[in-house]
């Protein structure tokens, strides 16, 4: 895959219009897991979101830190979301101490997006809730591409993605 420079800011549009990513985890018996989350994240790079160290995804997240993600429009057109939808290949894990209060700063994002504001209390043992981060090391996007026609950047006539690297 070659990058593509002028993905960032499909990229970054994709990350500011959603509020779901789905999740992807592995179990410690080489199950995958998917779930969707609800994230926050300020440089598109460190993903937060809140959820339960007893659910399935954090439990595999105690098990194996690599994850993937994608970030997508579930309501776009049949045939048109590869523009619309952001892959990522990620680190996560579970924060504890200053990292889950730089966590709560950021979550639950801008205004208007749904969720609320947490106190530190809330995501302490023994509360049922805890911060988790996904630290994005990768990000693709599927190439664009005219019916019937190869992709101009990789001459492919078949979806596939190419690395966008998301500006800084």
């Amino acid at each position: 895959m070659t990058e593509r420079a002028d993905g960032t800011g499909a990229a970054r549009t994709i990350i500011d219009g959603n509020m779901y990513m789905v999740l992807a985890t592995t179990g410690p018996d080489g199950a995958p897991w998917a779930t969707p989350v609800f994230y926050s994240t300020e440089d598109g790079r460190d993903f937060y979101w809140v959820s339960s160290p007893e659910v399935t995804h954090s439990r595999n997240l105690a098990h194996d830190d690599r994850v993937g993600i994608v970030i997508h429009d579930s309501r776009a057109p049949v045939g048109t979301a590869g523009p619309r939808a952001l892959y990522m290949t990620a680190t996560a894990r579970e924060l504890g101490g200053a990292e889950a209060l730089e966590g709560l700063r950021i979550i639950p994002g801008p205004a208007g997006r749904g969720g609320r504001a947490l106190a530190p209390e809330e995501v302490r043992p023994p509360a049922p809730w805890r911060v988790y981060r996904a630290r994005v090391t990768a990000y693709s996007m599927i190439c664009p591409r005219d019916e019937g026609r190869p992709c101009a950047e990789h001459g492919l006539d078949y979806e596939h993605r190419g690395d966008v690297r998301l500006g800084a």
